[in-house]
């Protein structure tokens, strides 16, 4: 049985967000909602990996020997400006994309399982990484304009 292995990706995919969240809120702090945006975003995802780690007990996490190759390309650093606040943006939407791909993987294996706890645990999951993306959609819609055409 393989589901530790999905259960792993959720759980570090979720920390590896909170640890995003909060990287692109300390680095563009002077855009208010950005900050406080990120930070309950971040929290969010705190709490959701939290509910994972009851089920790595449960079933074993399987920990991949394959490095998590998108967050060491993504985020390792972030930019300055407003350019610099889009790219991160665009970032976090891709690794709250991770987050919802693997969760949807986990929860097909968890229905076929017939875990129940472990299906609603990745409905939550998916709620949030939802509005996770929603938010940060509408936030990298908002700024374009204004970085992209504006002179620096």
């Amino acid at each position: 049985m393989h589901i530790g292995k999905y259960i792993d990706l959720v759980h570090r995919s979720e920390l590896d967000l909170v640890k995003a969240f909060r990287l692109v809120a300390d680095a563009h702090g002077d855009e208010v909602d950005v900050y406080q945006t990120c930070m309950l975003l971040s929290s969010w995802s705190q709490r959701l990996a939290d509910n994972v780690q009851v089920f790595a007990e449960k079933y074993g996490e399987e920990n991949d020997d394959e490095p998590d190759r998108l967050t060491q390309t993504l985020l390792k650093e972030t930019r300055q400006g407003g350019m610099a606040l889009l790219r991160d943006l665009q970032d976090l939407y891709l690794i709250v994309s991770e987050v919802r791909v693997c969760c949807a993987i986990l929860k097909q294996g968890a229905a076929g399982l017939r875990d129940e706890a472990l299906m609603v645990t990745c409905e939550e999951i998916e709620r949030q990484s939802k509005r996770q993306v929603s938010w940060i959609y509408t936030r990298m819609k908002s700024a374009a304009p204004q970085t992209l055409i504006a002179a620096e």
